[in-house]
């Protein structure tokens, strides 16, 4: 692969580069195992945050990267692969975005794009989240070594969604036991939604990690890194059963809880129904009896009459109300 000299900024971006709005470019170079800001004409890993359009035209004319695998590394919808170019290879791989509560229950992934040149790296991400979050298992040494970190970094964070859509899972359920309305449900359908896309990423993830596995010269690897990414494609593999168990067991109860809905509506409607005969006989009492009995104002007319009425339209509806307890309508 040919070298590629970086862009040269005397600028120290900010410790928050990554935590601002569009057009973010951050530079890191390795220092003790791990990643620090630096200067551009020192940075051995250069980020495109949600990169502008002049930045996307620096990116096609500096680093020479191709313009559709470009888009293609800002494209929410595109599959996971590995390229070759003449002078850097080309990752794209899936990740989940962070959820938010205007996405109603929906979890929305993205794309990154990674360029491996000789002696640096580019990374572009077509949003503005933290590239490098968490506490991750493996020493940076190397180049190759981020490229590591950001792949177990994105099975981390499809692992955090799963246990995520299971506790909104086992909240919606609690929801639904007593709901009335279809609102809880369509949350459920946005999760199994969900589960869809996500079984697509990872499982497009894990072909890319087989096909790094076959590449790992070319891409420059060292055992002790063929063996991190081994362990990564496992963890991978595993996180794809549990995706799957999870939209399995979404999906099969979708009509059990569609039905406990409606089992909620019709178990109110009767209740309502049964009111209504009570009212409706108390209300027959009173209209067989109310032209023939006179009102209990003073006068030579017995008062008991009304009295009796009254008391007889109160029994009918006790009688519809207690019939209801003990048969337990």
């Amino acid at each position: 692969m040919a070298s590629i000299t970086p862009p040269s900024t005397d600028e120290v971006p900010s410790p928050l580069a990554n935590s601002v709005s569009r057009g973010v470019r951050s530079f890191y170079r390795i220092e003790n195992n791990r990643l620090v800001s630096c200067p551009g004409n020192e940075a051995q890993v250069i980020v495109y945050n949600a990169p502008t359009i002049d930045e996307e035209s620096e990116l096609l004319e500096l680093y020479n990267i191709d313009y559709h695998t470009l888009q293609s590394s800002l494209d929410p919808d595109e599959l996971s692969r590995l390229e070759f170019e003449p002078d850097h290879a080309a990752l794209i791989f899936k990740r989940p975005k962070s959820f938010c509560a205007d996405d109603n229950f929906l979890l929305k992934l993205t794309s990154t794009g990674v360029f491996l040149y000789d002696d640096y790296l580019v990374i572009v991400m077509p949003d503005d989240a933290p590239v490098f979050e968490g506490r991750i298992p493996i020493p940076i040494n190397t180049i190759q070594d981020v490229i590591l970190r950001l792949l177990y970094q994105s099975v981390m964070h499809f692992d955090g969604h799963l246990r995520a859509i299971n506790m909104l899972s086992d909240s919606l359920e609690r929801r639904i036991s007593t709901s009335l309305e279809t609102t809880y449900l369509l949350n459920m359908f946005a999760l199994e939604k969900s589960m869809v896309y996500i079984i697509n990423a990872i499982g497009s993830n894990g072909a890319l990690l087989d096909k790094m596995k076959a590449a790992t010269e070319k891409l420059g690897f060292d055992r002790e890194q063929v063996g991190v990414l081994e362990d990564l494609t496992i963890e991978n593999h595993q996180c794809y059963r549990r995706t799957e168990i999870y939209a399995q067991i979404i999906g099969s109860l979708m009509d059990a809880r569609a039905s406990i809905v409606s089992h909620n509506l019709n178990q109110l409607i009767k209740k309502f129904t049964l009111w209504t005969i009570a009212i409706m006989l108390a209300n027959l009492v009173v209209s067989i009896f109310s032209m023939n009995v006179r009102l209990p104002i003073p006068s030579e007319e017995m008062w008991w009459p009304f009295y009796f009425v009254v008391f007889l339209s109160f029994v009918s509806a006790g009688l519809v109300l207690w019939m209801w307890k003990m048969k337990k309508w």
